[in-house]
């Protein structure tokens, strides 16, 4: 039988049992996932707040006067920034967490464009990142507890 043979578990599933664990944090690049064209963008969310904004800022300068219009514009940037942005920003890292983890290659594809890195604080308190020019497969199966045989020093070369 071949010594490569395929493990019960495979390094995705790890994965997510170490993010579910608390172990490992995964990181999305938020901006380019929640641009036109990536699959979690949610144009809603992004243009109907900033559309209700520049409409009563407009309104209100064209009914009252341009004092009434830059007050509204004013209150809608500080409720965008405060209140909007925020819910925003963890939607959109909750939606490609689920997108991504969901599937193995859907994970390699946002991991080879860069969206996603992971970070893992070890318990020893050495701190390891991965991001695209590393490998994802190999951070994890070095993580401690991992269920994975140790990497040897020619594997990481």
């Amino acid at each position: 039988m071949n010594d490569v043979a395929m493990p019960e578990r495979d390094e995705l599933q790890a994965l997510r049992e170490a993010i579910d664990a608390r172990q490992v944090r995964l990181g999305v690049h938020i901006r380019r996932m929640n641009s036109p064209g990536s699959p979690v963008y949610n144009a809603t969310e992004n243009i109907l707040p900033a559309a209700l904004v520049l409409g009563g800022s407009f309104a209100g300068s064209a009914l009252v006067h341009w004092y009434l219009g830059a007050a509204i514009l004013a209150l809608g940037c500080w409720w965008w920034i405060g209140k909007v942005q925020p819910r925003v920003r963890d939607a959109v890292y909750e939606r490609t967490a689920l997108y991504a983890l969901a599937d193995m290659r859907r994970f390699d594809a946002l991991w080879g464009k860069g969206v996603l890195s992971l970070y893992a604080k070890l318990p020893d308190g050495e701190e390891r990142v991965a991001t695209r020019q590393d490998s994802w497969r190999h951070f994890v199966r070095c993580l401690p507890g991992s269920g994975f045989p140790e990497a040897t020093e020619a594997e990481e070369g």
